[in-house]
């Protein structure tokens, strides 16, 4: 029987032709209501010409360079929202988050990434703005952390903790539950 381990592995090699950069922030603002900001920005290592765009976008240029922002309340309510396309490949995407603005009054939780399909059209929104939308609610949510009752205290209709099998460090199976709520520790079956 040959084994993988047998043999040497041949050297790969890698040519980095493309690089996307996503940063993630959250503030408490002075008139008390919070924001969490997203920027993205896309680049490729060497000249580059959109599909059917007439422009040459260089190498390490950004070809999208954009963002949202979610501004909201304490209790998670979107208030405003706003967006930036500084770079783009082509001339109509500078209108694509015009869209946005139906998030205003949605509550960033339960149900959000369905709600955001639903009000954002696909053909009417940047696709690259709306990606964000998921994971800029998480940081909402980790902006928050500090600033809302513990998430740990939130029970369902029969007194469960809310948290337990919302991730992985808090499955029914792990010790963080076994500690936290003892009553609730499974055994993992296997």
């Amino acid at each position: 029987m040959v084994r993988n381990q047998d043999f040497a592995a041949e050297p790969v090699t890698r040519e980095e032709i493309h690089q996307r950069q996503i940063e993630m922030r959250g503030y408490r603002r002075s008139d008390g209501l919070f924001e969490a900001s997203a920027n993205l920005v896309d680049r490729k290592t060497s000249d580059f010409t959109p599909p059917s765009a007439a422009r040459l976008v260089s190498a390490h240029a950004p070809i999208h360079d954009l963002g949202v922002t979610l501004v909201f309340d304490r209790d998670m309510i979107v208030r405003e929202v706003h967006t930036f396309i500084r770079s783009h490949p082509y001339a109509p995407c500078q209108g694509g988050g015009d869209t946005l603005q139906a998030l205003v009054g949605m509550h960033i939780g339960a149900g959000w990434n369905s709600e955001v399909r639903k009000r954002l059209p696909a053909g009417d929104t940047c696709t690259h703005l709306k990606e964000l939308l998921g994971p800029l609610a998480s940081a909402a949510f980790q902006t928050m952390v500090t600033e809302r009752p513990s998430a740990l205290e939130a029970r369902d209709d029969q007194g469960k903790p809310r948290k337990i099998d919302s991730c992985h460090a808090y499955g029914a199976s792990r010790d963080l539950v076994k500690t936290l709520w003892p009553e609730y520790h499974v055994l993992k079956k296997m």
